[in-house]
């Protein structure tokens, strides 16, 4: 039976979405570009209507209504959980036509908030809570908060083609897996969702025909903080899994929201006022592209929604290991996406400034506070793992309390063999071979340091040897990884965003090699290396910091033809050229005079200051 109301859903939605294009071009009901929209040509709304209808019609007739009638009438003392599939009814229906309002005659910010919070309160006064504490007070106030602001979050998202549907559904997806043969009716609504979201995703994907406007990202966040919020309703084995489950579930709307608001209310920017800064967006500033962003939070969407299904399924000493990982790794991609320069003016320039502006330089730059605190979280986790990879279930836990107690002094042995070896003193940004040799050796003498300690406090009993080899090789890769990350990722940032003249650098040498840092490195040179050309043929294949020589001068002709260059630069490093190079400069320009292409020269020299003048 699921399968027909599923079926009866996508093809509602998509037979619907193209005949309300249609009507919206009619009508003039389109949205245009915007300085701070992402979309540049003009494009039809109102493509939630086909969403609600494919969502509504199916959910509409499997909704026990009659189980609400006790919650209002308060008739016996003690009340069951009224039909999940009929609350998200009438609460999508609401949002619906609020956002239906705002679509056409753009209702203010706080008005839209107050009419999310009402039907957030009639969610709670049903009986849903997310049973996150034990205070029914607080736990009410989150629930409508989570409600609130997941709705939102997907509003937030709808901000490129393809990217609020499809991360709809896949969260759909994931619920409807949570849920299958354990909780029908948040099963079905589930799979109702996300039949209509694949068919709207034959019109939004890049390129978009139509939006779903907020009448389909309001009821579509409200339906899915709803379906999560059921979660800790009624599935969740343990407290640990009630709280991650429903936020990895929804992964990406909740970081890209709170991101984008940290980041806009630091630095003096409205969070309600739209924006080109959000993960989407940043994504797009690094060059993967459009639809390589919008598939790029497709993979983070499904990985962490798979991640929450293991979750569901282990216990609590289990799921850590899933958790910290998902964590950790958004985390670190808040912090690469954070660096980014969106706006002109400084970001953070709230923080800019004031009295306490020196000691916050003081914590984040010269103390590594984000490095230490990030550290933290890597040896706590290694030491765990380890133990994982050592023992088998059963004996994972006998061995749990171990853990427990000496993961305090672990810690704190890892920190002092960090701070003494000086981890904490080179810039992260700047990684070399050097640092990868001090991180050897700050592992070393941490796993080190920690074996004397616990021999000295535990006189090592009930420990293992081999455990502590695995928790080095850990600590090794994780601070390793850490690093190279941050380094990965500025250089592919500076390789992907190059722009300018597409030039050959001539000259695969040292001074081709320091040339190429410094394209990369200052952008005011305005060109774009494609590789390399060297007299040499023996270079000819190989790769200078991921850049190709193509071939020698001799082949110059076919190459810039192939890969249509507009100019050359040459790469010598001196000033003072020999004969030979003179007349290889008289042919390089001959050529570029003959091809009509641009010629520079690189040259590296360190003069005299007459100290006297």
């Amino acid at each position: 039976m699921i399968y027909f109301y599923t079926l009866l859903s996508f093809f509602l939605c998509l037979l619907l979405t193209p005949l309300i294009r249609v009507i919206a071009v009619k009508k003039g009901w389109m949205a245009y570009p915007e300085k701070e929209r992402w979309h540049n040509k003009a494009t039809a709304l109102f493509g939630g209507i086909a969403i609600y209808t494919g969502i509504a019609i199916p959910l509409f007739l499997i909704s026990d209504f009659g189980s609400i009638l006790p919650h209002i009438s308060r008739s016996s003392g003690s009340l069951v959980l009224p039909s999940v599939s009929a609350v998200i009814w009438i609460g999508m229906t609401l949002l619906f036509i609020l956002g239906l309002f705002d679509d056409f005659i753009h209702i203010k910010p706080h008005t839209k908030l107050v009419g999310q919070i009402l039907v957030a309160s009639l969610v709670t006064f049903l009986g849903f809570r997310l049973h996150w504490f034990d205070s029914l007070t607080i736990d009410t106030l989150i629930t409508i908060i989570w409600i609130v602001g997941i709705t939102n979050a997907f509003n937030l998202i709808d901000n490129m083609d393809g990217l609020c549907a499809g991360t709809g559904l896949i969260a759909a997806l994931c619920l409807s897996l949570l849920y299958m043969n354990r909780f029908p009716d948040a099963f079905y609504v589930s799979m109702i969702c996300a039949g209509a979201l694949a068919a709207f995703l034959f019109y939004n994907f890049n390129p978009a025909s139509i939006f779903m406007g907020d009448c389909g990202s309001l009821l579509i966040g409200f339906t899915l903080s709803v379906l999560g919020l059921f979660y800790s309703e009624t599935s969740a084995t343990n407290r640990l899994s009630s709280f991650a489950v429903p936020v990895m579930i929804l992964m990406v709307p909740v970081f890209d929201t709170t991101m984008v608001t940290l980041i806009r209310l630091l630095s003096g920017r409205k969070a309600s006022v739209g924006g080109k800064d959000h993960t989407s967006h940043r994504l797009v500033l690094m060059g993967l592209g459009e639809k390589g962003a919008v598939l790029f939070l497709y993979g983070i969407s499904a990985v962490s929604g798979a991640s929450a299904l293991f979750v569901s399924k282990t216990d609590t000493v289990t799921s850590p290991a899933v958790i910290i990982a998902v964590a950790l790794s958004i985390l670190l991609m808040g912090v690469y996406l954070a660096q980014l320069r969106v706006y002109p003016e400084k970001e953070f320039s709230l923080l800019r400034g004031r009295s306490y502006t020196p000691i916050l330089i003081e914590l984040t730059y010269k103390r590594h506070l984000m490095l230490v605190a990030l550290d933290f979280c890597l040896i706590a986790f290694a030491y765990y793992l380890s133990y994982r990879l050592r023992f088998g279930s059963s004996a994972f836990h006998l061995y749990f309390k171990v853990f427990l107690q000496s993961l305090p002094a672990v810690i704190a042995c890892k920190f002092t063999a960090f701070f003494a070896i000086g981890i904490y003193r080179g810039i992260w940004r700047y990684m070399s071979t050097n640092d990868v040799f001090v991180y050897l050796k700050a592992s070393t003498f941490a796993t080190v340091l920690s074996v004397a300690v616990l021999t000295f406090i535990y006189r090592f009993e009930d420990f293992s040897k081999g455990l502590f080899v695995i928790d080095w090789l850990l600590t090794t890769g994780f601070l390793l990884g850490s690093r190279g990350s941050f380094r990965f990722f500025i250089d592919t940032m500076k390789r992907k965003t190059l722009a300018g003249e597409k030039i050959i650098i001539y000259g695969a040498g040292r001074g081709g090699e320091i040339l190429l840092r410094e394209i990369l490195n200052n952008k005011k040179h305005r060109v774009k290396p494609i590789g390399f050309i060297d007299d040499d043929k023996l270079k000819t294949g190989k790769r200078i910091q991921g850049y190709p020589v193509l071939g020698t001068f001799k082949e110059i002709e076919q190459l810039s033809q192939k890969h249509n260059i507009d100019g050359l630069v040459i790469s010598f490093n001196n000033k003072n050229s020999n004969n030979k190079d003179s007349k290889t400069k008289d042919a390089v320009k001959d050529f570029c005079k003959t091809n009509n292409l641009s010629l520079k020269v690189f040259a590296i020299d360190l003069e005299n200051i007459d100290l006297e003048a």
